[in-house]
């Protein structure tokens, strides 16, 4: 579609129905699998107030990479209220903005969550409000697709959810760790939470089962932290000089023969922290494949275990809006009790 072509529909508020670029005389395109966008004119809502318009075209053309993002811009083909702007141009409620056509790739066709995953993931929600909801997320689920999944709790949540506008991570969690994650139902939402996170305002406390006998004299790691990949491009970290700050704070719940529960607070959020740092003290968390060594490792799995014992037990959180306190705590799993009820029944390790 030409500029001349699309002046002529100002008043257009939806996005023309996608080309295929076969159609558009792009054959060659057509076989890359994109598709061609027509121009679309889009009414900024109450959620998008004060939002960057470089921002809120990378949400409105997710997948389109961001140097195409600023060139539209550059090039003065995004228009709000029919004039040019910036990237940091601001744009406020009822503002219609112009977005130029736009070619995309066309996305792989998507193996949908079943009923009855949705179903699962439903019922884990734990609270929910109009701004956000809190999921109790169960063990060996990611928080999002990719690296060969074909999706996570987010995109199940989606589509047990069509007709919700929007809705995105605040935070993660480790696909083996079980426990809450919070989700913003609006922008608004997930930029107060997101800023919430940045000032450590938010605690998480988690609840682990560790190798040995915790120590009363360690309530706190605070060694540096360091990622890296293995050679075959796998993700882990490292304790490291050269590494982030990072600190968890450390409290023992209870004492089994061989094993510990502790509370665990991180302070920095870190990939992999909690592991990282338990392991570091000497006590890696059982069931952990990346930081245990293989023989703690094949005597955890000698006694059923076979989950990572990490869970994400609670959160302290403000509420968007209300400003209302809120601290909610999340139920262990069948797997995770069935460990600590085995290990009730031996002889406990003396207290410290």
């Amino acid at each position: 579609m030409s500029r001349k072509s699309a002046s002529k529909k100002p008043a257009r508020t939806r996005p023309d129905k996608p080309v295929r670029t076969s159609e558009v005389g792009g054959g060659n395109a057509a076989s890359r699998g994109e598709v061609r966008q027509g121009v679309q004119w889009v009414n900024v809502d109450e959620d998008n107030d004060g939002q960057r318009v470089d921002n809120f075209l990378l949400a409105q053309l997710r997948g389109v990479p961001k140097s195409i993002i600023y060139r539209i811009i550059r090039k003065g083909e995004v228009r709000v209220n029919k004039g040019r702007v910036k990237p940091d141009t601001r744009v406020n409620t009822g503002d219609q903005v112009r977005i130029p056509p736009i070619t995309r790739k066309e996305k792989p066709e998507q193996v949908a969550p079943g009923s009855r995953v949705q179903g699962v993931m439903e019922a884990a929600v734990v609270f929910e409000n109009d701004q956000m909801l809190v999921v109790n997320k169960p063990s060996g689920i990611a928080v999002h697709g990719g690296s060969g999944l074909s999706f996570g709790l987010i995109e199940v949540l989606r589509s047990a959810r069509p007709s919700a506008k929007f809705l995105e991570l605040v935070h993660r969690l480790d696909r083996d760790t079980s426990g809450l994650v919070m989700v913003a139902k609006k922008r608004s939402a997930l930029r107060f939470l997101q800023d919430e996170l940045r000032q450590k305002r938010i605690r998480k406390h988690y609840h682990a089962l560790v190798a040995g006998d915790w120590p009363a004299s360690i309530d706190r790691v605070d060694v540096p932290l360091l990622r890296y990949e293995m050679p075959n491009g796998e993700r882990r970290v490292r304790v490291d000089d050269s590494g982030k700050a990072s600190l968890t704070t450390f409290r023992c719940l209870e004492r089994f023969a061989g094993y510990s529960l502790v509370e665990a607070s991180p302070i920095t959020g870190r990939t992999h922290q909690i592991r990282v740092h338990s392991a570091w003290a000497g006590h890696p968390i059982a069931g952990d494949d990346k930081y245990m060594d293989d023989v703690s490792l094949k005597a955890f799995r000698s006694i059923g275990g076979q989950r990572l014992m990490l869970h994400a037990r609670a959160l302290e959180f403000t509420l968007p809006v209300t400003g209302e306190s809120m601290r909610l705590e999340a139920p262990y799993d069948d797997a995770f009790n069935d460990v600590l009820r085995k290990l009730s029944g031996r002889l406990k390790g003396s207290d410290q």
